[in-house]
């Protein structure tokens, strides 16, 4: 019985456990088998890393007060969030990263930075 490469086909010659006739073969075929989750992956990232962006611009001096429009102005997306925090008296932070918020009234959210 003659082995094939996976990806292209080709015959293979060498080893008996060999899958792939080349290193470019391997890489192909596994970048397509692994392309659906290195996507989602991919696309959680692009976004936690725009929601740090703007709660970083948004937040320069590690502490302030901004409003829900602000935020989704900016293109937050409260979805996103890496960590909950509460606290002894109930109160739940969002964090994205070290760059954190906290449901007011009126619809503000109060912005902190965690030191790590």
């Amino acid at each position: 019985m003659q082995r094939q490469c996976l990806e292209c086909g080709d015959k293979l010659i060498g080893r008996v456990d060999k899958k792939f006739c080349s290193d470019a073969c391997r890489n192909t075929y596994n970048n397509r088998l692994n392309k659906d989750s290195k996507n989602l992956v991919r696309n959680v990232n692009n976004r936690l890393r725009k929601n740090y962006r703007i709660l970083e611009q948004l937040n320069p001096n590690q502490k302030t007060k901004v409003s829900r429009s602000k935020l989704i102005e900016k293109g937050f997306d409260f979805n996103y969030i890496t960590t909950l925090y509460t606290t002894k008296v109930g109160k739940t932070y969002y964090f994205v990263y070290n760059q954190g918020y906290l449901p007011l009234e009126d619809d503000y959210f109060a912005l902190v930075k965690r030191e790590n």
